[in-house]
Order: C-alpha cells, then structure tokens, then sequence
C-alpha cells in the first residue's frame, strides 16, 4: 500500500471515470515504454529505478562527504540552476525550521542578481565555508559566474591548497569544464549520470549531497523513493501515478490546460517550485502541454482566490494536503473576546487550516474547478522521497499520454543563443551581428 494516496473523484463534473478510463491502454503502453526503454528519450530513463539502484556504500560516502564539509565549515553554498538547484532546495525548505538563523546549505548560481551575489559574499566575509558545484558541463552560465566569485574568494582566504579541501563537485564523468577542473585541482567529485536529466536527478548527488550537508536523512528519502518506485512499476487501478496521469490528460483534453499546483502547508512553496519545472519542461513542446503553476494556501487565496473561483475555466487543481503537521499549537480563549475567535478557542491550528482547506475545496468545485487531491501523512524524509518518486513516474507517463518526448528539452537553448550573441561571446559572431539589427 502507498502511505501517498490519491483522490479524483471531485473533479466539477468535467470528466467522467470513463473518460479517464478511456487512457488506460495508452497509460499502460507508457508504463511498458518506461520500463523497457522503447519511448523517446529513452535514454534519459535511469532516473527509472535510481532509487533502487542506491547502495547503501554509496549513500555512506555522500554522508562522509557531507560531514566532512559540515564539520569544517560554518555554511556551505551549492552552487547551480534548475533541476541542480531546486530538488535540495525543496527538500532542506520542506524539512528546515522556518526561523532557524542560520542555514547550514544557502544556494547560489539560480540567478545573475548581482545585489544578490554581493550580499551572497558579505554573509560569507566572517564566515569559513565550503562549495558544492553542480554542473554537467561547468560553463552554464548562471552556476559558472557564481562558482567563479566564490572560489576566487575562497582561495584568496584559505589559499588555493586548503581551498581544494572544501571544493566538491557534482558534474560529468568524464567531460566537460567542470570535470577538467576538479582533475586538475583534485576536487572531490560525484558523478551526475548521463542518462538522468537535472530535472529528475534530485535523487542523484545533484540533490542529496546538499540535503546530507544541511543534516537530513538521505537514506530515508531514497527508501521512500524505492517504495514508490516498486509500487508504480505496474499497470493497474493501484498505480496511483498512472491514475494521476491519465486524469490530468484527460482534463487536458477537457479543455483544462492550467494546472494548479495547491499546498496549505508553507513548507511545501519550494516542492510546488520543483514540480513546475519537472512539468513544464517535460510536457511544455510540439505546441502542447499543460501550464504548470502554484499557489500557498490559505495565504494566495487573499490574492488569486478570485481568479480562481470565478475567472477563466481553463485550470484544475492539484491539492497537496498533509494530515499530521509535527507539532501542536492551540487557540487560546480571550474573555473580552473582541476578534470574535472563541467560537474556536481549544481547537488546533492545524483543525482550523484543514477546513480552511476542506471549504476550499468544495468552493472552488462548486465554481467549477476540477480538484485531484494528493494526501500525505506527514512532511518528513520518507514522505518527500515517495512524493519526488511518484510525480517523477506521472510525468513521464502524463508525457507518453501527450505524445511527447518527457525527456528532452530542447526549447530552453533559444534564450541562451540570444544571450550569448548580446554579449558577443566567441563563435557567436554571426549571431551577434544579426540580433544587433533588431534592437
């Protein structure tokens, strides 16, 4: 049984359970080509059974990195963008103290903030840390200019020997700049598999070497994946990531195309940001695809609870609801009584956050929304592993349904030669000289 369950049953009448029955024979034909590598992008597929693919030596030497680094260093910055950055991110927000004051992973590289990079280097002035630098290549451009301050500063401080000591880099196995700079320095390094994508490579070191180093348990997080990998191998009515995919395409097909990724827990905003790159970069080609976005009830229903309820009927929603929060907080009664909240005086916070979330729900169907509803018991390491896991599986799924490549992303370069020609980088001339004429 899945501790993840999944709900379509409230979807405002705008498909039927035949409806989505009506995908089962493609949803399985997905699943076969998943499993035997017969799909586009096939061999973009060893996110498939990473997680039962981890060893638990493996899982030692990340942990023996990250206590190396953690141990040594008052902060360590992970530097990288997309898929490099937002698994551990979601991941260490989700399971951090919202006001803890110092974090022991900040992140650097998913920007060209320039205010952001200088404050980045003030924090660290007084500060001894350490960088993991993830790159497949070593010369995308946001995680190189990032990576490139940061060493300069951190050799000029230690010394380029000791330096060495607390440089770890996550990149190729054999090419690229990355890979011939960690040769010639000595770096410590970990391979980011060539048939693993950034966007599913959280279960890589990509994302658990971060995730060790701010002190959370990888070794659940890879069990929760494993669960859930073994769990959604099968076509059938139990596969809860088939029944995801075929309902979202189905709403798709209804004329949906926004979905709507909804948390009423804070400490899901990161995970939301995660799975809308796992998503849009998936299923946004060939002139298809749903747009993926997300809110944080209960605090956007004071902002886009409008929209939501009576604008447009495009979008669906997906509800990431938790049961148990970890601790317990009660609404005390005031005897003057002037905010008129004693009618729930003893009652806990979270009671109150999940009718907020139950009225919700049933307002917005009521308006027209479809809502699939995706409970989990708790927010820990094993929950968020089978949770990365079982949206991974749906997407390539949802992307076979779609009658596309899942795997490819081949969109994301035409900003790049843009940028490349403005700055006139080498071999861009040609570039350069055309764009040039239309600005």
């Amino acid at each position: 049984m899945n501790s993840i369950k999944l709900e379509n049953k409230n979807l405002a009448g705008v498909v039927t359970p035949e409806q989505i029955s009506a995908y089962d024979k493609v949803a399985t034909d997905a699943i076969y080509q998943i499993e035997n590598a017969t799909g586009e992008g096939s061999d973009f597929l060893g996110w498939a059974h990473l997680p039962s693919s981890i060893t638990d030596a493996e899982i030692e030497d990340i942990n023996n990195t990250a206590k190396n680094l953690s141990d040594n260093c008052d902060v360590v910055v992970a530097v990288g963008i997309g898929g490099s950055f937002l698994g551990a991110k979601a991941v260490n927000e989700a399971l951090s103290d919202a006001f803890a004051t110092s974090h022991k992973v900040v992140f650097a590289g998913q920007n060209i903030g320039e205010d952001y990079l200088s404050q980045l280097l003030n924090f660290l002035k007084d500060k001894t840390y350490g960088i993991i630098v993830i790159s497949k290549s070593g010369t995308t451009t946001e995680p190189a200019i990032a990576f490139r301050l940061l060493r300069e500063n951190l050799e000029k401080k230690l010394g380029k020997a000791e330096a060495s000591k607390r440089i770890v880099a996550v990149t190729d196995a054999s090419k690229g700049a990355l890979r011939k700079m960690a040769d010639t320095e000595g770096w410590k390094t970990y391979i980011i598999p060539d048939n693993v994508g950034g966007r599913f490579s959280v279960l890589t070191p990509v994302g658990l070497l971060p995730i060790a180093v701010a002190g959370f348990d990888i070794k659940a997080l890879v069990e929760g994946a494993r669960a859930m990998e073994m769990t959604t191998m099968k076509p059938g009515a139990d596969n809860i990531a088939q029944t995801y995919a075929m309902t979202r395409n189905a709403l798709y097909n209804a004329g949906k195309k926004i979905e709507i990724l909804v948390n009423y827990n804070p400490r899901l905003h990161y995970f939301a940001e995660w799975w809308k790159q796992l998503y849009g970069e998936s299923e946004g080609k060939d002139g298809k695809g749903i747009f993926p976005t997300a809110v944080d009830f209960s605090t956007d229903l004071h902002s886009m609870g409008q929209w939501i309820q009576e604008g447009e009927r495009t979008i669906f929603e997906t509800v990431l609801s938790v049961e148990c929060s970890d601790n317990t907080v009660v609404i005390p009664s005031d005897k003057d009584n002037l905010d008129g909240l004693n009618y729930i005086a003893g009652k806990r916070v979270d009671e109150v956050n999940k009718m907020a979330e139950l009225g919700t729900r049933i307002a917005h169907v009521d308006g027209g929304v479809p809502n699939i509803r995706i409970t989990i018991p708790s927010i820990n390491e094993k929950h968020l592993g089978e949770l990365i896991y079982f949206f991974e599986r749906a997407c390539g799924i949802s992307g076979y349904i779609l009658g596309i490549n899942p795997f490819n992303q081949p969109g994301v370069e035409a900003y790049k030669r843009n940028m490349f020609a403005l700055l006139e980088k080498p071999g861009y001339e040609q570039q350069t000289a055309e764009i040039k004429k239309r600005i």
